[in-house]
């Protein structure tokens, strides 16, 4: 957690040294208050007079005023400085996981990065703010009670140094089986978001298919560890704060016997058993915010190397420094294998084809053949395990990334939108297009017709993902928003699946007029998608065991045959 301090900026620190200032003044002020208590009982046993009185009176509660202030300007100070911290951070573990690869997002689940933005940053901010306001104040009051204590009374020092003792015991037992269900607690916080997120993920299949009573199993599971975690923690600290209850009472009680008895003696007088009993209730009150710190720092703790894993988790994807390449949306896959982190068997094999710009290659087979993976290594979502991915005669490994993804069009399987308005939508593929390109757009993804009859047009507010349009619709606007890039290289990885088939000639028939000078890659199920294609490469088990035309494919590729054969006639396949 200590790491993470390098997100508090200079003027945090200075403020921080204000902060330690004013708990320094505060301390001093709440010490002197039981001297002022001891006075006044001894004005009273002289019998002095009321304005005497009054004005040690009135002393003391500028004494309080002041107390008061600092602890307002302290909690005040402190808040800022923590708020500002747990923004800064947030920002950057934002930033560090936008920046992640595939591969880095498989290691922690998205349920675990969001408890990790949310839960455990607020955690971290709380533990910061306490700790500001009560880790020097605390042990301050503690050691300046007992300086002052000592020496008025050796037989009640020894009475609230064994209350001290056992108020350590209770304070260390207690968070010795505490302090490891703090990151118990945390991992099972991950998997109840999951579990939750997964099912309104999945709402229409649980519901399609009965399946709420398992889905309320598998939350009740998970609800269940994390409750009875919860209550472990809790019923531990039911113990600790009666225990330190009846210590504080229990010093009370015995100061005041002990004391009634060394006055009764004569060595001991009024005026310093109450300033004793003062003090001696300051350093237990010391050690209770001790112990309040003892319960948010190990959560704190947790929740900081949390984050911290997150931020120093190393990239796979190293980003280069090519920016300008002579050519534009030439593209070359040279003897290139891949298999996925953590597995022994290649997805892809030996992988070899080039394509020119301005060329439309597409890519078919079987479910499972690595078309998708295959064209995922053009945008380095991975890196290749073997051989080189070449875009105009520079491997992708040397690009600069952001450079590398200007001259991409990428359309995903999965259609995605973003919350806001239809060109808001549109406009995230080129946020500098006019509106006669986001027109244009529209119109040659065949989604123009649709946008028009939506209440509102353009200025039509889409839900989060998309969900209050159809899926045809998500499609066509999300290869609007690929085309208003005007990329070098398309990417459609299946982005037509959703489409009839008229739709799907009158969107390809356009797109060929709209990326003439682009190169095109795209993966498809439909064997009418790609017969116009300049060459199409089948993919089987990982392997290319075709390339070609459509007519040679059909001559010489006894795969494609079958894949054309289940779908159309002959006569359409001519």
């Amino acid at each position: 957690m200590l790491t993470l301090l390098k997100y508090l900026r200079i003027r945090d620190w200075v403020v921080i040294t204000f902060i330690l200032g004013f708990v320094v003044l505060q301390v001093m002020l709440d010490l002197e208050l039981p001297d002022y208590m001891g006075g006044i009982v001894t004005l009273i046993q002289e019998q002095s007079s009321v304005n005497e009185i009054l004005i040690q009176g009135l002393k003391m509660l500028g004494i309080v005023a002041g107390s008061v202030t600092s602890t307002i300007i302290v909690t005040y100070l402190a808040a800022r400085v923590a708020c500002g911290f747990s923004k800064r951070v947030r920002r950057a573990f934002f930033n560090k996981v936008n920046s992640f690869s595939m591969e880095e997002m498989e290691k922690f689940s998205t349920a675990s990065l969001i408890t990790r933005t949310t839960n455990d940053i607020t955690q971290v901010q709380q533990t910061l703010t306490m700790f500001l306001r009560m880790a020097l104040s605390a042990p301050t009051m503690a050691i300046g009670a007992i300086l002052k204590i000592v020496g008025k009374s050796g037989t009640l020092s020894w009475i609230t140094a064994l209350a001290i003792v056992l108020l350590l015991i209770v304070l260390i037992t207690i968070f010795s089986f505490v302090s490891p269900k703090f990151k118990k607690m945390q991992k099972l916080t991950d998997k109840i978001n999951g579990v939750t997120r997964e099912n309104l993920t999945g709402i229409k299949v649980v519901r399609a298919y009965n399946a709420e009573k398992l889905q309320e199993e598998k939350f009740e599971d998970v609800n269940q560890n994390l409750t009875a975690t919860d209550l472990f923690i809790n019923r531990m600290f039911s113990i600790m704060f009666p225990s330190m209850q009846l210590i504080m009472n229990g010093l009370s009680l015995a100061i005041i016997w002990v004391g009634g008895y060394l006055i009764s003696n004569g060595s001991l007088d009024l005026a310093n058993l109450t300033i004793f009993t003062q003090y001696a209730m300051q350093v237990l009150i010391s050690f209770l915010l001790l112990s309040m710190l003892f319960i948010i720092i190990p959560r704190g703790v947790v929740s900081g190397n949390r984050i911290y894993e997150v931020l120093k988790t190393q990239n796979k994807i190293i980003n280069g420094t090519k920016t300008k390449p002579e050519l534009k949306g030439a593209l070359e896959f040279k003897n290139v294998s891949f298999k996925y982190p953590d597995s022994d068997d290649y997805v892809l094999k030996n992988i070899s084809f080039s394509v020119n710009q301005g060329e439309t290659v597409a890519f078919i087979g079987s479910t499972g053949s690595g078309k998708s993976t295959l064209i995922n290594l053009v945008p380095r979502f991975y890196d290749v395990s073997e051989g080189e991915v070449i875009i105009d005669g520079t491997n992708v490994k040397e690009y600069d990334i952001k450079s590398l993804y200007e001259k991409l069009g990428y359309v995903p399987q999965k259609s995605f939108l973003f919350r806001g308005t239809v060109e808001e939508n549109i406009k995230y593929g080129n946020e500098n297009a006019t509106d006669e390109e986001v027109i244009n757009a529209l119109k040659t993804a065949q989604a123009l017709n649709f946008v028009e009859k939506l209440e509102n047009g353009l200025n039509y507010e889409i839900s989060q993902g998309g969900k209050n349009v159809s899926g045809g619709q998500r499609q066509r606007l999300c290869i609007a928003r690929a085309i208003v890039r005007k990329p070098e290289i398309f990417i459609f990885d299946d982005s037509f699946s959703a489409l009839d088939y008229k739709t799907d000639r009158a969107l390809r028939k356009a797109l060929k007029k709209e990326t003439r000078k682009s190169t095109c890659l795209i993966v498809a199920q439909r064997i009418g998608t790609i017969m116009d294609a300049d060459k199409i490469i089948v993919l089987d088990k990982g392997e290319m065991v075709g390339m070609g035309t459509h007519k040679e494919l059909m001559q010489n590729c006894k795969i494609y045959q079958e894949i054309a054969y289940s779908q159309l006639s002959k006569e359409e396949l001519l």
